[in-house]
Order: structure tokens, then sequence, then C-alpha cells
């Protein structure tokens, strides 16, 4: 058993969850930050090349990062339920400023708002954040509020737990299909040619993404400790039986 009564199984998950997550911040910040000739707007502009920097950073590492983090808090913090989901709504208020101020990059380019949203990812981004802030929402109104009675949370925590992982997976999915379109358009304009240092990076990247996404659903969903059955002593006597 692992820390927490926590089965090993779970702990493992965790470790590995934790091993994907940082190579994924290190593939996107090496992306981002070393080949910065890659997101080159055709304005050319200073302030466009920054803004099309931070759009990568912020949804992987603040948006799916921080996000997956918020849903294995239940899974490895120890103390009272309160703490932990506590520490989950302020993680995932995080990651939800993190992916509004991502697509917010998006809006401020000078070639306009509709130069940036005509494509399937854009849509599929803005549908994941809109879920997701909703999602966030109905979880502090169901759980944090006082007047909530106990069979109201019930009701609602299959579906706050269902749309969890189902925004969780739109957006690694969300995140898979702008880096397809990114690589596809680079070695298109023969920016980036098929076998290079930086399609691998891409590559990989979607890779552990992918990796990381069913390990934390996985861990998630996994049974959160081994449940013994209790044992009762039966004792027989001539005219009762007797249970303790």
């Amino acid at each position: 058993m692992a820390a927490n009564g926590e089965p090993t199984t779970t702990f493992s998950l965790l470790l590995l969850a934790r091993l994907s997550a940082s190579l994924v911040a290190i593939l996107v910040l090496t992306w981002a930050l070393y080949f910065t000739t890659s997101f080159l707007p055709q304005t050319l502009s200073h302030q466009d090349l920054i803004y099309s920097v931070l759009h990568p950073l912020l949804m992987v590492i603040g948006f799916i990062l921080i996000s997956g983090e918020a849903i294995l808090v239940h899974r490895w913090l120890p103390g009272s339920r309160k703490k932990k989901k506590w520490v989950h709504l302020w993680l995932q208020g995080v990651a939800l400023a993190s992916g509004i101020f991502g697509i917010w990059t998006k809006f401020q380019g000078t070639q306009g708002v509709v130069a940036n949203f005509y494509r399937l990812h854009s849509w599929m981004g803005l549908l994941c954040v809109s879920l997701f802030g909703a999602q966030w929402l109905m979880g502090f109104l169901s759980f944090w509020h006082r007047g909530e009675v106990r069979m109201s949370r019930m009701r609602v925590l299959p579906w706050h737990v269902f749309l969890g992982l189902y925004t969780y997976g739109l957006a690694v999915i969300t995140a898979e299909t702008g880096l397809l379109e990114k690589l596809t358009f680079l070695q298109t304009k023969g920016v980036v040619l098929k076998r290079c240092n930086e399609a691998m990076i891409v590559n990989g990247l979607g890779l552990w993404l992918a990796m990381l996404c069913g390990l934390v659903i996985l861990t998630a969903v996994s049974p959160k400790r081994y449940q013994s059955i209790p044992t009762t002593k039966v004792a027989y006597s001539d005219s009762k039986c007797l249970t303790s």
C-alpha cells in the first residue's frame, strides 16, 4: 500500500502521470521557446509573435496540465475532503483562467478575430473552454453552496465527474488537432522538413499528451483503496446464535 491508504497500483499511475506531464511540459517549452521561427506571424509583428508563443504554453501547461493535476488531487492530497475540494477548485480556476487567456491571445492578432476562428481546432477550443467554465461554475454551486443538501450533491456528483473527464479528454483532443494543423501547415510551406528535430518534438508532444490523458483518466476512475470484507464471528449455543 502506498501513502494515504492508496493501492500500489494507484501510486504507480500517479508517478507515471507526473512523469508524462513533466515530459509534455519540457517538449512544449522547447518547441515554443527554441523554434520561435515557426511561430512567426505573417505580419512579422513582435507583439503577434509573443501571442503566438503564449498560446501553446497557456493551453498545454496552464490549461491541460494544471486541470489534470486538479483531477488527481483527490488521489494524493492528504487531509479532509473540504481541503481536497478547495485545492481542486483553486487549481481548476487557474486552469480556466489560463484557457481563457490562451484563447484571448488569438483574438489579439492584427489580422482580426475571423482570421483565427475558421478552423475545427478553433471551434473545438471555444467549446472546450466554455464547457470547462460551465463545469467549474456547476462544481462551485453544487459543492460549495452551504444551502445544498447532501442528496442533491450526490445526484450531481456522477455528472460532475463525467463532464470533468469528458472536458479534459476534449482538451487533449483539441490540442492534438492544433499540433497536427500547425505541423502540416509548416511542412506544406516548407518551413519544417518531414524529418527534423522540430517534427520529432511536435510528434512526441502529441504522443505524450495522449499518454498523459489515458493515465489521468485511468487514475481518476481506479478504485481508491482495496476494501477488505469484514469478518464476522459467529458463536452458536443451544438456544440462540450470537454474532460479533
